[in-house]
């Protein structure tokens, strides 16, 4: 089978400091636009962001897409519309499915420290359905040296849930581990995103915080060049 490949190194990435927040958007957001870093299929936001002690994001409106939140760092303050007040660490995943529409915000829990967490945006393959809150903590899910889901299209299945045939996993590998993917759903494909380390996948090597995006392929095979942290993120490369 045919590879189609794309590399986002960590220093191409907008970036936006608002004092407060620091973020770096792999894909156009906001004030960064870049015409040919929309999307990777339905994966429409995946932005690094760091918040001072005390602040956040004030209350604002969100419909028809799936919110992903992933701390990395510190504690996230959640409160929606739909009454849900909760605090999401490290160890978490947060996922809110705005559906027909849903008001909420998120505010660094402590004064002292900042948080870091991934903010990420899957385009929906239902529209308008009920909005809907969940969170779980991943600690029971993690398999050091193993690639451990943490996200999927089933509620049966491991980790979070939402609206789209995709599939999220994460791995905590030391060096010289090896360890093979394979794609879910015919047509989707996956981005990986480097947490920490050094990692080579399919042999492009990927530092801190690179991004890279394989398509058409039925697997891959990653090899962790130090200790690295990965997030993989399986999806369609093209809406239903």
């Amino acid at each position: 089978m045919s590879k189609n490949t794309i590399l986002h190194k960590a220093n191409t990435r907008g970036h936006a400091n608002h004092e407060w927040l620091d973020s770096h958007h792999t894909f156009s957001f906001a004030n960064y636009h870049d015409p040919k870093r929309m999307n990777f299929g339905v994966l429409r936001v995946l932005n690094d962001d760091v918040v001072d002690g005390g602040m956040g994001f004030g209350t604002h409106p969100h419909n028809n897409m799936e919110i992903i939140s992933i701390p990395l760092e510190g504690d996230l303050q959640h409160k929606d519309s739909m009454g849900n007040v909760a605090v999401i660490s490290q160890g978490d995943v947060q996922v809110l499915s705005a559906g027909t529409g849903i008001s909420h915000s998120e505010q660094n829990k402590n004064k002292d420290r900042a948080v870091r967490f991934l903010q990420i945006w899957v385009l929906p393959k239902k529209q308008n359905v009920t909005p809907r809150y969940d969170q779980i903590s991943i600690g029971d899910l993690e398999k050091k040296n193993e690639l451990y889901q943490v996200l999927s299209p089933d509620p049966e299945d491991s980790g979070v849930w939402i609206h789209q045939d995709a599939w999220f996993f994460m791995g905590n590998l030391e060096e010289g581990i090896s360890k093979d993917y394979t794609i879910h759903k015919a047509g989707n494909g996956v981005y990986i995103f480097v947490l920490e380390g050094d990692v080579t996948v399919d042999g492009q090597a990927l530092n801190r915080r690179d991004g890279f995006g394989v398509w058409e392929v039925d697997s891959i095979q990653l090899k962790a060049d130090t200790n690295t942290k990965v997030l993989l993120m399986e999806v369609p490369m093209h809406l239903a």
